[in-house]
């Protein structure tokens, strides 16, 4: 291969990385073909890339890209995967994957330049995702919130209570002296 085809190749795979600093890096060469279309058609529609590298061209890709400490986990046939929602959700997708198809193995990632082994990526899939952080954070917000309200809506409302039953009580008395009156 000329050095302008591996130049070409190396730009085409920096510009489908983008500005992505979290991948996971796996090898599928074991799958079969309809294994394997089924896989990329189920990370497609959930917005995860995949991409077959030639790991020379790979290296030099990533280390342009300022992720050149990933350079140990390209041995061997390798698939870059990245995007998804968040980090999390492409690690519990290809770990799900992984479980589901035994062909598939997962080589290890980076999440924001730091580098991840299989073990690291199978721990990141049992996290909470973006979502679901997003909601426990809000959840802790507006709980001091509500408590607050409830502690100063509760003695308020059984003040109400005891004045209404008072009034109530001087309704009972004045209806009672008077009937006592209209029948004297």
């Amino acid at each position: 291969m000329s050095k302008v085809v591996k130049r070409m190749l190396i730009d085409d795979l920096r510009k489908r990385l983008g500005e992505s600093r979290d991948m996971l890096v796996l090898d599928t060469s074991k799958m079969t073909p309809s294994v394997d279309n089924r896989f990329r058609l189920s990370l497609v529609q959930k917005g995860i890339r995949v991409s077959t590298v030639k790991n020379s061209l790979a290296r030099v890709a990533l280390r342009e890209a300022g992720l050149d400490e990933m350079a140990g986990l390209l041995k061997g046939p390798s698939l870059l995967a990245w995007g998804g929602e968040d980090v999390v959700q492409l690690s519990k997708e290809l770990v799900k994957w992984s479980q589901d198809v035994k062909e598939i193995a997962i080589k290890g990632g980076a999440i924001d330049g730091q580098v991840l082994d299989a073990k690291g990526v199978e721990d990141l899939s049992k996290s909470p995702g973006r979502a679901e952080l997003l909601s426990k954070i809000s959840g802790l917000l507006l709980s001091p919130a509500s408590r607050l309200s409830g502690a100063l809506l509760g003695p308020g409302g059984y003040l109400s209570g005891q004045v209404k039953a008072l009034s109530e009580k001087e309704g009972a008395e004045k209806a009672g002296a008077e009937k006592e009156g209209d029948a004297a």
